[in-house]
């Protein structure tokens, strides 16, 4: 691997990962893209699942969004362990 070059990003969706645009701009981009057709949920082809999808993408490069994706997750494994 050379000096300048960083290594890929990738994300994990139920146990798979997949590898990110390498571009700062297109994975910003393609993170909002996702959340705003995720809006459109209701139409055929789109859905209400891009949403977190976008937010996931968006938590990787957003401070604010990665601090309330990990609180999240905390709030969520709290619930499945009390068993509620």
């Amino acid at each position: 691997m050379k000096q300048d070059q960083h290594p890929k990003r990738k994300i994990s969706v139920m146990g798979r990962e997949f590898a990110m645009p390498q571009s700062r701009g297109v994975r910003i981009a393609l993170g909002v893209a996702l959340c705003i057709f995720g809006l459109l949920g209701f139409l055929p082809v789109l859905g209400f699942w891009m949403i977190p999808l976008g937010l996931l993408i968006l938590s990787h490069e957003f401070h604010v969004v990665r601090r309330v994706r990990r609180r999240l997750i905390i709030w969520w494994e709290r619930r499945r362990r009390s068993g509620n």
